[in-house]
């Protein structure tokens, strides 16, 4: 599968991300079930910034779901807005921070963006 959500979430959300506005700024909470125990996850983005804690403090926006489902999360192989209309994960609180979310995990496996499609740039689909 590649990455689990652990790893993705240790090594590769802290810091700048310049894919997310400028303007966004609020804490999340991502709650990982695994086997009758919950880790804790706390994000913190502020100006295309992120800082990444284990803590269960309150957040504006908390996720939870099966571990197995933000391991999907960091393989690209879900995105949380599907996630959350098939009932794999919950969200409580603002979830204008949800739409940040889905920009700190990958996209599907050799997806592009869509003008480098459009204009024939970015390999094959």
């Amino acid at each position: 599968m590649g990455v689990s959500a652990v790893e993705y979430l240790e090594r590769r959300v802290a810091g700048r991300h310049p894919e997310l506005p400028e303007n966004t700024a609020g804490t999340l909470r991502l709650d990982l079930y695994d086997g009758g125990h919950t880790e804790h996850w706390y994000l913190t983005i502020d100006h295309q910034n992120v800082e990444v804690a284990r803590s269960p403090d309150e957040a504006e926006l908390i996720v939870r779901a099966d571990r197995e489902v933000f391991d999907r999360l960091a393989a690209g192989q879900l995105h949380v807005v599907a996630g959350l209309l098939r009932n794999d994960l919950t969200a409580r609180g603002n979830l204008r921070l949800l739409l940040t979310l889905r920009r700190l995990f990958p996209g599907p496996p050799g997806a592009r963006h869509p003008r480098d499609a459009a204009c024939g740039r970015g390999g094959t689909a």
